[in-house]
């Protein structure tokens, strides 16, 4: 009985370990090339977005060399379904249901970056802020619904559902706060995450995330 009972407690110490962690403060280190580093972000979505804010730090040298991704978000019907991504010469270039819009930036290489992204279904308005200051909005995807059995994945491009990585496409340094909701915060809210508030994110959030990291992936304290 006694043997059943440390088992028991064992098996309910893991599964804690891989359920609910918080972040606060720390961030996922991808130290090097790859295309088998990355972590997956695990949430349950009962109804389609129709609507979201994805907000988070990175911390990268990458900018002048190549293209890297930043967040996927797919489903098995479209790999990018949400897809913010950093595209050499070109900027950022953010994703809804597979359609692209580009918000010209210089590449943020001796300090980590802060980002938020926003779209509506209703207007088709998205919006890209960097370091708390707003890009020209653009239009993307008026009348879209988003899936909601979703492969989230950082550190890795996803060109298949959870999968199909390429290393040219992975982050290389610390990514973290990483936060989503699923609606449009306001540019007052979107300022208040920048400067350290959270406005209890209902998607994913990072002080209570669920997530599973495979490959070369490290938790160290924030840089920022």
């Amino acid at each position: 009985m006694e043997r059943l009972l440390w088992c028991f407690l064992v098996l309910n110490s893991f599964s804690s370990v891989l359920g609910q962690t918080d972040l606060h403060e720390k961030a996922f280190v991808f130290p090097k090339e790859s295309d088998y580093s990355y972590v997956s972000l695990k949430t349950q979505l009962k109804t389609p977005l129709t609507a979201f804010t994805v907000c988070l730090y990175f911390y990268t040298e990458l900018a002048p060399i190549r293209d890297y991704s930043i967040f996927s978000y797919a489903t098995k019907e479209q790999y990018n379904e949400i897809l913010i991504y950093w595209s050499k010469g070109k900027g950022y270039s953010f994703s809804v249901r597979g359609r692209e819009v580009l918000f010209q930036s210089p590449g943020n290489t001796d300090a980590p970056t802060h980002i938020c992204a926003t779209w509506e279904s209703a207007s088709g308005i998205a919006e890209l802020w960097v370091n708390g200051k707003p890009q020209v909005r653009k239009s993307l995807q008026k009348g879209a619904s988003l899936g909601t059995d979703a492969s989230i994945i950082l550190g890795q491009e996803q060109d298949a559902f959870a999968g199909a990585f390429d290393r040219n496409q992975c982050l290389v340094g610390d990514i973290g706060d990483v936060n989503m909701w699923g609606f449009v915060l306001s540019p007052e809210e979107i300022n208040a995450v920048y400067t350290g508030g959270t406005f209890s994110p209902n998607v994913l959030y990072w002080e209570e995330l669920n997530y599973e990291a495979n490959g070369e992936v490290f938790v160290k304290p924030q840089l920022w």
